[in-house]
């Protein structure tokens, strides 16, 4: 038997040489001739191992992969439905926080005038006492009624009233400052607050809304419905509380009434 190694030349090729050298008849009486073929069994043998255990690491890798696929997909499938659950939240809360501040704009509004209403006017003078005080200065508070309002509505009726006031709360808008506040104190009462103003240049802006009011000419059946305001001004003292304020303001309006209407008491 020729004693030819492998070298160079690869497994399938040699294990046929092999197998050709094994089937020769010539070669059955050689000694090697039983031991190699025990070794190339055995070779297949551990051949026929190895393809198994390949096949089964294959498919268990195989296995793995769809596992780790799926896996994958479904946290992916997971965090697509979290984020639309995440941007529903969102518009959600936008959603809320826009009704919030509306129903709280509506709330502080008085819905004929559109000015503020009683509550806001509360809060706003809270609020301008406090900076008043921090700064060392003046604020000043103007309440104003609307004279013989009573006569328009029942002459008139309501609508003609509700255009009074409408009209009414235009010239406060444009009477005073872009900070002045001015709201609807109730029924045909208006509040104005004037900070960072004394007590003359307060008394200027008053007399300017009550001689604005005076003009106002509403056309209405052929009648010409014409108004005056009566206005108690005064300024905040340094103990004061809001409604020691608001108190001396209604007591000064009252006088404005009993000294004949159409005019501003300062107290």
């Amino acid at each position: 038997m020729d004693a030819a190694g492998p070298a160079g030349r690869d497994e399938h090729t040699f294990l046929r040489e092999l197998e050709a050298l094994l089937a020769d008849p010539a070669q059955q009486d050689n000694p090697l001739t039983p031991a190699l073929a025990r070794l190339l069994a055995l070779h297949r043998q551990q051949n026929e191992r190895i393809e198994r255990l390949v096949r089964i690491s294959d498919g268990y890798h195989g296995l793995s992969r769809q596992q780790t696929s799926g896996l994958a997909d479904k946290f992916e499938r997971q965090v697509r439905r979290l984020e639309k659950l995440a941007r529903i939240s969102d518009l959600y809360q936008s959603n809320l926080r826009d009704l919030t501040e509306a129903l709280r704009e509506a709330s502080l509004k008085d819905p004929l005038t559109e000015l503020g209403n009683r509550r806001f006017l509360m809060e706003r003078l809270k609020d301008e006492t406090g900076r008043a005080r921090r700064k060392g200065a003046p604020l000043c508070v103007t309440i104003l009624d609307v004279d013989h309002f009573k006569v328009i509505n029942d002459t008139h009726g309501h609508d003609a009233g509700d255009e009074a006031l409408r009209r009414i709360a235009d010239v406060l808008r444009n009477s005073v400052r872009q900070y002045d506040v001015v709201g609807r104190w109730g029924g045909e009462e208006f509040l104005l607050l004037l900070p960072e103003v004394g007590l003359d240049e307060a008394l200027q802006t008053a007399e300017r809304i009550r001689s604005a009011i005076g003009e106002i000419a509403i056309g209405l059946d052929g009648a010409t419905i014409r108004m005056t305001a009566s206005l108690g001004l005064t300024r905040q003292l340094d103990d004061d509380l809001p409604s020691d304020t608001i108190n001396r303001a209604d007591n000064a309006l009252l006088a404005a009434k009993r000294a004949g209407r159409n005019r501003v008491v300062v107290r």
